[in-house]
C-alpha cells in the first residue's frame, strides 16, 4: 500500500470516528418505551392510613366468629344450613370509625381509631325471635360485643324483617317441588310436562301485603339457561312465616289469568275441563333464544386497551393512587363499593362516596310482577359481586383485585378478580382549540380517566358500577344496567304492562332507581349549598334608548335549610348547584364543587302507598342534609321485608335543620324507566341504560388543573408537529410495534366461592 492510499484510509477512519462522536454526543429525540416505568414512581404516594377503611381480613373475620361462638352463650348454627328456628350469624363486616376520629387520625396525627366489626345475628331460637346487631372489637383480638340495634333503629328488629337466607330459598323450593306441585299431578304433567327439575322459580318481594307477613309469590319458569324469559304462566303464593317448615303452605295459586285457592283446586278445575290452558313450546337446555352463546364464530380481535408506558396507577392494600388522584375503597356486603378519603393532588374533595341501594318497581297483570318492589341491598350488592371476565367486563390488562367477605356462612369467602382498576382513553378530547390568531396553532388534551369498577349480578340483572376520576378534578359515579329482563306470562291485557318479546313472554314495565351518598368536604368539613341560575331582564339598550334588549343575568342563592335543599323528582331543579367552601380562589370566588345529575328516575311510588316510606329516598333527585353519625345510610336492608314499618325512613332525615356552614351530605337519586322491547332479547345492553352524576370543580381552582397534564399537545405553524421534541404523539408510530405482555386468560368465577 503506497503512502497516498494509507493517508486516504486514515482520513476515512477519522471521518467515521467524528461521525460516531456526533451521533453519541449530539442531542437526540428520546422515544418512549413499553417498559413499566410509572408504577414504581407512584409507590411513594401510598399511605398506610387508608387501612382504617379496609375490609376485614379473613383472619379478623374468623377471630370475630370464634369470639361470638364463645361469648354469646347460645348455640350458633351455620347460616348456610340453618332452619328459620335456629340462631345464626348472618354477616360479619367492617364497623367504620366515626368521621371525627378518622379525620383526627388522617389530618392531625391523632391515634389510630379502633378497628371493629359489625355483626348481624339472627335469633330464631328465642321466645322473641329477632335480628340483633353487635359491634365487636377491638380487632384483631376482640374482647367485647355491644348491642347497637336500638341505638341504630330506635328499637329491636322483628324477626320477620330479616333478609332471606339462601338456605331459606332452598327450603321454599323443596316445599314447592315436594309438597305443593305434586297435588296437581295431571295438570303438571299434561300442561307443563313437569319432571321434578324442569321448572325454576323466581322470588318476588316484599313478602306479603302487611307488616309481619312472610308470604312470597314464586313465579315459575322453564329451568333452562336464561329462564327469566321463559315463564310458564303458573305462580304460587307460599306462606313461609312459621319457624316450623312443616307448617308452610299455599295461600293462593295463579295460572293464565285465573286465581285458585290452592293447587288442589286448580287440579279439580283442570280435570273437569273448566279452565283454559295454554300449551307452551319447551325449549332446549341452552334456552334457545335466551342463550348468550354467539350466533357466529369469532373472526379476529377487536380494539384493545394499550398502555405504552405501563399502568399509570398503583394499588396497595385498599388504596388506589395515580399522579393526580388517591382514594381508599372497600366492598360493603349489602351496598357494594364505598370509597373514602378521595383526594385530588393531595387535597381531600370527598370523605365518602358510596352506593346506598338499587331499587326496581314493576308493573304486570300477574300477581308476582305487579307486587314486586326489589330493594337490592337486602340481597347483598357486595355479596353478589362476582369475578370479572378479562377483556369483556374490563380491559384485558387492567389491574384486578380480590375481595373477601363473610355472609351466610361460618367461614369467609374470597371472590377473585371482583374489582378492576384501569385508565380509560375515551377517544375524544378533554379540551382542544384550533387558533388562527395571532398565528396558526393547535392545543388539546386527550380525555383519559381512572376507573374503579365492579359488577353485581342481582337475580336477572347485572349492574356495572363505575367510579371515574378525570384529570380536571371531576368525579363521576355511574351504573350501567344489563342482564336479563324479568318477564311475565303473556295473556289478556298484557300489552298494558309492557311489550311482547316471545310467544308467551311479556317484558314488563319497571323503574330503576339508584341512591348514592356523597359526603363532600370542599376546602374543609364546613360548607354551604349554593345555586346559580339564569334569568332575563328587559332593559333599554344603553347605547340606544329607543330599543330594548333581554339581558341575561346570573341569579345566585344560598340555600339555608334542609327543606329548601330537598328537590323532588318533578321540582324545578337549579341548573347549577354546588357545595361552597369558606375559602376563595385567586379571583375572590368561593371555592366549590358542583353536583351535575345527568339522569332521573321514572315516577316514584305514590306517597299514599303504605310502603312508600321505606323507599322515600326515591322521592328526591337530590337532597342535602347535615351529616350525622346516626344517619349513615338512606335505607336499611330490613326495609325490604317490612316496608310498612321501615327500620330507616329517609324522609325523616329532612327536618328543616340549617345547612349553612355545616358538614353536609348530598343524597343523589338517578335512574330510568325501562319498558322492555324486542332488542332486550336475549340481554339488555348497556347502551342507553347508563345513569349517574358528576362532581365538577366550580371555582375550586384558579384555572383548569388539567393544563398540567403531561398528555397535552401544542404546536404552531412554525414548528414541526412530526418531531417528537415538539409533539410526543409523533413517537407513537415508533412504539406501536412494542406489544404489551398479555397475561394468560384465567377465570375463577365458577370456583370463586371457596371458603378460606
Amino acid at each position: 500500500m503506497d503512502l497516498k492510499t494509507a493517508l486516504l484510509w486514515l482520513l476515512l477512519v477519522l471521518v467515521a470516528a467524528l461521525a460516531l462522536v456526533c451521533i453519541v454526543w449530539l442531542p437526540r429525540e428520546k422515544h418512549p418505551s413499553c417498559d413499566d416505568q410509572m408504577k414504581g414512581s407512584l409507590e411513594h404516594l401510598h399511605s398506610d392510613q387508608s387501612w382504617i377503611f379496609a375490609d376485614l381480613t379473613h383472619e379478623e373475620m374468623l377471630q370475630v366468629m370464634q369470639y361470638l361462638k364463645s361469648n354469646l352463650g347460645i348455640p350458633l348454627e351455620d347460616a348456610s344450613k340453618a332452619s328459620p328456628s335456629d340462631n345464626c350469624i348472618y354477616s360479619i363486616d367492617l364497623q367504620l370509625p366515626p368521621k371525627a376520629e378518622s379525620l383526627l387520625f388522617l389530618d392531625h396525627g391523632g391515634s389510630r381509631p379502633l378497628r371493629q366489626a359489625l355483626v348481624v345475628v339472627y335469633f330464631g331460637n328465642q321466645p322473641d325471635p329477632n335480628v340483633t346487631e353487635y359491634v365487636v372489637g377491638p380487632l384483631p383480638e376482640p374482647v367485647y360485643h355491644q348491642d347497637v340495634t336500638r341505638q341504630k333503629y330506635g328499637g329491636h328488629v322483628p324477626y320477620h324483617r330479616r333478609p332471606l337466607l339462601d338456605v331459606e330459598f332452598k327450603q321454599m323450593m323443596r316445599v314447592l317441588h315436594d309438597v305443593v306441585l305434586p297435588t296437581a299431578p295431571s295438570f303438571m304433567q299434561e300442561v307443563l310436562s313437569y319432571a321434578g327439575d324442569s321448572l325454576a322459580a323466581m322470588v318476588t318481594t316484599p313478602h306479603g301485603l302487611e307488616s309481619g307477613a312472610r308470604a312470597t309469590w314464586l313465579v315459575l319458569f322453564q329451568n333452562v339457561t336464561g329462564y327469566f324469559l321463559h315463564p310458564v304462566g303458573l305462580e304460587v303464593l307460599l306462606d313461609h312465616s312459621s319457624l316450623d317448615i312443616s307448617e308452610w303452605g299455599v295461600k293462593k295459586v295463579f295460572y293464565n289469568g285465573q286465581y285458585y285457592r290452592d293447587m288442589a283446586q286448580l287440579e279439580r278445575e283442570f280435570t273437569k275441563g273448566h279452565m283454559p290452558v295454554e300449551m307452551i313450546r319447551w325449549v332446549p337446555a341452552d334456552g334457545d333464544f335466551s342463550s348468550l352463546k354467539p350466533r357466529v364464530q369469532p373472526t379476529g380481535f377487536g380494539p384493545f386497551y394499550y398502555k405504552p408506558s405501563g399502568p399509570r396507577h398503583s394499588v396497595r392494600n385498599n388504596q388506589v393512587v395515580s399522579s393526580s388522584w388517591s382514594f381508599a375503597y372497600r366492598m360493603d356486603i349489602s351496598r357494594g363499593l364505598r370509597l373514602f378519603d378521595i383526594r385530588f393532588r393531595g387535597q381531600r374533595i370527598v370523605y365518602e362516596l358510596s352506593v346506598q341501594d338499587a331499587m326496581s318497581i314493576y308493573g304486570s297483570n300477574s300477581p308476582g310482577g305487579m307486587s314486586t318492589r326489589y330493594m337490592d341491598g337486602s340481597f347483598g350488592i357486595g355479596r353478589l359481586t362476582h369475578s370479572l371476565v378479562r377483556g369483556v367486563d374490563c380491559p384485558y390488562s387492567a389491574t384486578y383485585l380480590d375481595v373477601c367477605f363473610l355472609a351466610q356462612a361460618q367461614r369467609p369467602t374470597v371472590t377473585r378478580d371482583a374489582l378492576c382498576v384501569f385508565e380509560q382513553a375515551t377517544g375524544t378530547p378533554l379540551r382542544r382549540h384550533y387558533s388562527r390568531r395571532p398565528l396558526l396553532s393547535y392545543g388539546g388534551l386527550p380525555a383519559t380517566a381512572l376507573v374503579l369498577r365492579s359488577v353485581a349480578t342481582l337475580g336477572n340483572y347485572d349492574y356495572v358500577w363505575d367510579f371515574v376520576f378525570h384529570p380536571n378534578g371531576g368525579i363521576e359515579g355511574k351504573v350501567q344496567a344489563t342482564g336479563y329482563i324479568s318477564s311475565s306470562f303473556f295473556f289478556g291485557d298484557g300489552l298494558d304492562y309492557g311489550n311482547r318479546v316471545g310467544d308467551h313472554t311479556l317484558g314488563t314495565i319497571h323503574t330503576h332507581s339508584v341512591g348514592y351518598k356523597v359526603d363532600l368536604d370542599v376546602g374543609g368539613v364546613k360548607n354551604y349549598l349554593v345555586t346559580n341560575d339564569m334569568t332575563y331582564t328587559k332593559v333599554k339598550a344603553p347605547w340606544d334608548q329607543e330599543h330594548e334588549i333581554n339581558q341575561m343575568r346570573l341569579e345566585r342563592e344560598v340555600l339555608e335549610t334542609e327543606d329548601e335543599a330537598a328537590f323532588r323528582l318533578h321540582d324545578n331543579f337549579p341548573r347549577n348547584i354546588y357545595f361552597a367552601a369558606n375559602s376563595t380562589n385567586r379571583w375572590g370566588h368561593d371555592r366549590g364543587y358542583r353536583i351535575q345529575i345527568y339522569s332521573f328516575s321514572g315516577e316514584h311510588l305514590p306517597e299514599s302507598d303504605p310502603m312508600e316510606r321505606a323507599i322515600s329516598w326515591g322521592r328526591y333527585k337530590l337532597a342535602v342534609t347535615r351529616r350525622k353519625e346516626e344517619e349513615p345510610f338512606s335505607t336499611s336492608v330490613y326495609n325490604q321485608n317490612d316496608p310498612w314499618t321501615p327500620s330507616v325512613a329517609f324522609a325523616d332525615f329532612i327536618n328543616n335543620e340549617t345547612i349553612t356552614d355545616e358538614d353536609l351530605v348530598a343524597w343523589i337519586n338517578v335512574g330510568f324507566l325501562h319498558i322492555p322491547h324486542a332488542e332486550d332479547i336475549p340481554n339488555t345492553v348497556t347502551v342507553g341504560n347508563e345513569v349517574g352524576f358528576i362532581l365538577r370543580p366550580y371555582n375550586y381552582f384558579d384555572e383548569d388543573p388539567s393544563i398540567y397534564s403531561p398528555d397535552g399537545v401544542f404546536f404552531t405553524s412554525t414548528q414541526d408537529p412530526t418531531s417528537c421534541l415538539v409533539n410526543h404523539l409523533a413517537c407513537l408510530a415508533k412504539v406501536a410495534a412494542c406489544l404489551p405482555n398479555f397475561l394468560p386468560f384465567t377465570y375463577e368465577g365458577f370456583q370463586n366461592l371457596t371458603r378460606l
